[in-house]
């Protein structure tokens, strides 16, 4: 599988419209409109308070200068400013103003900041105070624009006699708004600029991660993954740090025999063989090892993700082992026969001599007998294997055991009842009947001349092997030392092995892993030894779940 990756471009463009540069600028601008918007919204706030207090401060003036003594009694003199004025510039001096206006019911004033203005009308609205009330306004005067509030003066019945205005101009209002702007204009650049920081460093943070790649290219990175993940023929799975599967490919599934999605469950509890299962849970990296699943046998290696810090979980990888372990069987089975073919060629090269000495030495008759006998032994073997299995392969395979036992010193015997006709179904393949009987017998020879000591007799091994309409039989029986109760349940688990080599405890393994996925069984029995025997259903086959 060949994936053509796009070429990146150089780095110094890259980064500028990589994802951490982009998310960057949005950051600062989202940061630069909210501190902004902040700064207007203070702004107005501020301004709108400033404006109500000054409406209560001319407000709160107007009424005291207006309740005040002495304005009531110098507003009935012949010369009101006299007295007025003084005090006028004195309250605006005091109170914080800028200016206060006495007038007449007329409007015309009897005080002003400016002198000169003292005799003319008044600029603005008069008529609520006329009629008894005070109010404040926002009128453009002499001295500018101004917030202003006019209030009336009363004599002791009521009347009124008079009229008091005090204002503030809008300019003395903006020129105390200037130093809370300079604060507000201050915050905000700190607030921008400490936030900008903070996008900065999270951004470098996120381009560190993303490598600088832009969101195209993460795109396009995501698609490879995917692409990759369920392409290959290779099982990947991914735990996190509490085991429970984060992902899981098409052919992990596949060769794992799971039957639905594996991802959001932990691996533990998966309908997986128990050896397997442990394995993978294990504290110590897996390399290559074999094991069985309910048809298949995979080869698992694991690995801790995390590249000198914390693990993050574990890949699991997984290769389907299954068409190689037969060939391997295949070939241990073609290796034994060549073993056997090989001694009985050197053994019967020993007999052709000892036959040609005997002719040498004018023997013709003990000649003629001995070699004679020897055919018949060998005869006798061939013409019972084929005259009862008519299928080629297992007839080869007995007669190879058959030759193989012998050179152990082991008798192999095909029982009278043992009979296979050649109408065994195609789905039961010669692969399959190889793995059965072959590791079937193999392990029986090993029993054989493990309980050679313990039997009277040479160590023999029995087979049976027959079929019918209904269903496939194999037996094979030994003379060795038998199957101990406790160790029955385990003696086709991976690894089991009463002999403690590398390598051991595959081949009853995979004699129950054919049988199950032929929808047959394996039992166990005892006679002088152990016996197994294999039936597999010729007839409405279905698969036994593991």
């Amino acid at each position: 599988m060949h994936v053509r990756l796009a070429p990146r471009p150089p780095r110094s463009h890259r980064v500028a419209r990589s994802l951490a540069g982009q998310l960057f600028a949005v950051q600062v601008l989202i940061v630069a409109l909210v501190v902004a918007g902040g700064a207007v919204l203070a702004y107005v706030l501020i301004s709108d308070r400033a404006q109500q207090a000054a409406d209560r401060q001319v407000r709160a003036t107007a009424t005291a200068v207006a309740d005040a003594p002495s304005v009531r009694d110098a507003v009935r003199r012949p010369d009101p400013t006299a007295a007025l004025q003084p005090y006028a510039q004195e309250v605006v001096r005091d109170a914080g103003v800028d200016f206060v206006t006495i007038m007449d019911t007329h409007g015309v004033r009897w005080t002003h900041p400016d002198p000169a203005e003292i005799g003319k009308h008044f600029l603005g609205h008069i008529g609520p105070a006329l009629a008894g009330h005070t109010f404040t306004e926002t009128y453009t005067g002499t001295l500018g624009p101004s917030v202003r509030a006019v209030a009336p003066v009363r004599d002791a019945s009521g009347r009124v006699i008079a009229l008091v205005s005090v204002g503030i101009t809008v300019q003395s209002l903006s020129g105390q708004l200037s130093g809370a702007i300079t604060v507000l204009v201050l915050v905000a650049l700190g607030a921008l600029a400490v936030g900008g920081l903070g996008t900065w460093l999270a951004n470098r943070r996120l381009r560190r991660h993303t490598h600088g790649m832009g969101a195209a290219e993460l795109s396009h990175l995501y698609e490879y993954h995917q692409a990759t993940l369920h392409s290959v023929r290779e099982g990947l799975v991914l735990l996190d740090r509490a085991g429970t599967v984060v992902l899981c490919n098409d052919a992990a599934g596949e060769l794992l025999g799971l039957d639905g999605p594996a991802e959001g469950r932990p691996f533990g509890e998966l309908a997986l063989p128990k050896p397997l299962r442990a394995a993978v849970a294990g504290p110590e990296p897996v390399r290559d090892q074999l094991h069985l699943t309910a048809d298949r046998v995979v080869v698992i290696n694991t690995s801790p993700i995390g590249d000198g810090g914390p693990e993050l979980g574990t890949v699991v990888t997984l290769r389907d082992h299954t068409e190689l372990q037969a060939l391997t069987g295949e070939l241990d089975s073609v290796r034994g026969f060549a073993e056997a073919l090989s001694a009985q060629a050197h053994e019967a090269a020993n007999r052709l001599h000892a036959v040609v000495s005997l002719i040498e030495t004018g023997r013709h008759r003990q000649a003629v007998d001995f070699a004679t006998a020897e055919l018949e032994l060998s005869q006798q073997l061939t013409d019972r294997v084929v005259g009862a299995v008519d299928e080629p392969v297992l007839a080869a395979l007995l007669l190879g055991k058959a030759a193989q036992a012998a050179e152990r010193g082991v008798e192999l015997v095909l029982t009278e009842e043992s009979r296979i006709g050649d109408a065994l179904p195609p789905e039961l393949g010669a692969r399959d009947l190889v793995t059965l009987l072959g590791n079937l017998i193999d392990n029986a020879i090993d029993a054989a001349i493990e309980g050679a000591a313990e039997h009277d007799g040479p160590p023999t091994v029995t087979v049976t092997a027959r079929s019918d309409a209904r269903e496939l039989l194999l037996r094979v029986a030994d003379t060795g030392p038998g199957i101990e109760p406790d160790a029955v349940a385990r003696i086709f688990e991976r690894g089991w092995s009463t002999k403690q080599a590398a390598g051991r405890g595959i081949g009853l393994a995979l004699v129950s892993q054919t049988a199950r996925r032929n929808g047959g069984s394996v039992e166990v029995g005892r006679g002088i030894g152990a016996e197994l025997t294999v039936r597999i259903p010729l007839r409405g086959r279905a698969v036994v779940a593991p």
